[in-house]
């Protein structure tokens, strides 16, 4: 599944954080337009703070939702590296998102706007509506895949305590060391907190 054309296709509408000149936390909602086997392009207007805060830091943070309600649902979260592209793909952009005319009626109007690209970044998907629920994470851009989640390392005695508190069941106790499914995991630290011999680790 190409997640990030998911995400511009099918959610479209995201929360997108960025930080302040105070190192704070802000968020604000935005609409990915588009997407390539690199990243992900936006815009947004000169004239905003959010502009400033993306120049400034280069890097930005965003999740999108589809679906009716929680057990219902998919998220994607986005996570990159920023750069401004300019002006180069804002026709294209207004092409594939016409609803962009009713904001920016003139050409004369669409100047204060510039397009902004992801890359180098990470996605995760997670799926409640699955059961047990699916998650997986991917890099674009030539960013490095980073490890992260609950493991069952050479310590485990097969003792099977770790799969009496795993609300999934994703943890195949059949061999020893235990084996987490790390496409189904809730990365609740369960395992972790009730392992005896410290066999459940996690990786960040």
């Amino acid at each position: 599944m190409n997640y990030l054309q998911y995400l511009v296709e099918k959610i479209h509408t995201v929360t997108a954080a960025t930080v302040d000149k105070d190192g704070l936390p802000v968020t604000c909602a935005i609409d990915i337009m588009d997407y390539d086997e690199d990243g992900l392009y936006f815009l947004t207007a000169k004239g905003k703070s959010f502009y400033q805060r993306l120049k400034d830091r280069e890097y930005i943070a965003l999740t999108g939702i589809k679906g009716e309600n929680s057990l219902h649902c998919a998220a994607i979260s986005v996570r990159g590296k920023v750069k401004e592209t300019g002006a180069e793909r804002l026709s294209l952009l207004f092409e594939k998102n016409p609803y962009m005319e009713e904001i920016y009626p003139t050409h004369e109007s669409r100047r204060a706007l510039t397009v902004f690209k992801i890359y180098e970044g990470s996605a995760e998907w997670f799926d409640l509506s699955k059961k047990p629920i699916e998650r997986e994470s991917v890099s674009f851009g030539g960013a490095s895949s980073k490890t992260e989640g609950y493991f069952i390392n050479d310590l485990c005695t097969g003792c099977k305590t770790c799969g009496t508190v795993c609300p999934q069941n994703c943890i195949d106790l059949s061999d020893i060391p235990a084996v987490i499914n790390q496409n189904n995991c809730l990365h609740c630290g369960n395992c972790q907190s009730v392992c005896p011999v410290g066999a459940a680790v996690k990786i960040y």
